[in-house]
């Protein structure tokens, strides 16, 4: 059986940020930010502080906190496997990391075309 890529991946150091905002503030969830305000950075809350809508998208879980995006933009971003780093800088205004001194910031790759058939062939993305 061929594995299914993970949509969503988080490095080393974005994994080491998330276990320290855990263990501050409880279980955490992401959503991607589609631009407005903090740009297109991935937005981290306490669960329950942040209402995901009906078609959100979720694309998987970094370090235990799931994470979404809206409909419209996994449409756009569906063929690209996200990978959530982190950067010195402030977060963003409503984000946990906000003070911080760091950042997460949204790197990401395309999928090959094996992967993506893997994808197409699958179910789509879990929502909510």
């Amino acid at each position: 059986m061929t594995e299914i890529p993970a949509r969503v991946l988080a490095t080393p150091a974005a994994l080491d940020l998330i276990a320290r905002l855990q263990a501050k503030h409880g279980a955490l969830m992401f959503h991607q930010s589609g631009g407005c305000c903090d740009g297109s950075s991935p937005m981290c809350y306490p669960v329950g502080d942040y209402l995901v809508a009906p078609d959100d998208v979720k694309l998987g879980e970094i370090g235990g906190a799931e994470f979404f995006m809206s409909r419209s933009q996994f449409e756009y971003w569906r063929y690209t496997q996200l990978i959530i780093d982190v950067v010195e800088g402030m977060g963003g205004m409503f984000s946990l990391e906000n003070g911080s001194g760091s950042r997460f910031l949204t790197r990401s790759r395309l999928f090959d075309e094996a992967e993506l058939g893997t994808l197409q062939s699958q179910e789509k993305p879990t929502r909510q």
